[in-house]
Order: C-alpha cells, then structure tokens, then sequence
C-alpha cells in the first residue's frame, strides 16, 4: 500500500468518524444486552458473584499446583529439577544454565502475578457479597416505621427528591 492510499483512507475514515463508538441507549434484550425498562441499572445477584468469585479460586489452587517449576522435582537441597539442572551446566560453564534461571525466576513471577489477580478477585467478591448484604439490611431498617411496619411510599419517595 502506497503512502498516498494511506492517507486518503485515514481522511474517509475521518470523515466518516466511523470509529467513533457511542453508547447513550441500551440494546435490545434479544441481542443479550440490557431491557429498556430496566432504566439501566446493573443488576447482579448473589449467585453471580459467588460462582465467579468460586471459580477463581479454583484456578487460584490448580494454578498453585500445577505452574510451580522453580520446585518441580526438588531433591534434598529443596530446589525443582530445572534449577538442579540449571546450577548443573552453570557449574560446567555452558551458558544455557543462567538462561534457565532466568526462565525460571520470570515464569514464576508471572505464574505469581496471575494468582494475585485470581485471588484478588476472589477475596473482593466475597467481600462485595458481604458489604451490600449489609448495606440492604440497613437500607430496609431505615425504611421501616418505628413500630417496625413498612414505611409507606409517599415517605419513601420523600428521600429521592
């Protein structure tokens, strides 16, 4: 593609500013996106947070068990069998023996990166389950009479304006 053909495509797209992406409506339900009567709010029950906070600490722990090759096959001195052989060649002046340390020490960093967000999001879950279960109890304390009955609506709607 010439230079030329570059620039003429960028200034169509421009002014067709098609790459220009606006969301101030939501999407038909049948396509999967939000309903038009929802007013837009995001909904989430506790089942959805629970199954994906569950499901990242299964990853979590078959991450932790099955990625761990810094300790894989660790003999007396506690170290896996790839820094065993990695000491091996280094101590024989091949130069493939510091690589292997490397490759270890950066997979295992990275293995451990992953498993800070698998928990993180995880432990964060659980604690947004626990934190809005606290908040609805409140919010349904406040709206009771002093008596305990339910507040009627015109009370409520008092607090929205």
């Amino acid at each position: 593609m010439a230079w030329d053909e570059w620039e003429k495509l960028k200034a169509e797209a421009a002014e067709k500013k098609s790459a220009r992406m606006e969301i101030n409506h939501l999407q038909d339900t049948s396509s999967g996106g939000g309903s038009a009567g929802s007013g837009g709010d995001l909904v989430v029950h506790q089942d959805d947070l629970g199954a994906v906070g569950h499901e990242a600490f299964i990853l979590h722990d078959h991450l932790r068990k099955q990625t761990d090759i810094a300790g894989a096959g660790a003999g007396k001195g506690h170290a896996g069998s790839n820094m065993q052989a990695a000491a091996s060649l280094k101590s024989h002046g091949f130069d493939m023996g510091p690589a292997i340390e490397k490759t270890v020490d950066v997979w295992t960093t990275q293995v451990k990166t992953v498993l800070q967000a698998c928990a993180h999001i995880s432990n964060h879950l659980d604690f947004s389950k626990k934190l809005h279960s606290k908040d609805d109890e409140r919010i349904a304390a406040d709206l009771r009479g002093r008596d305990g009955s339910a507040m009627p609506v015109s009370r409520i709607n008092e607090y929205f304006k």
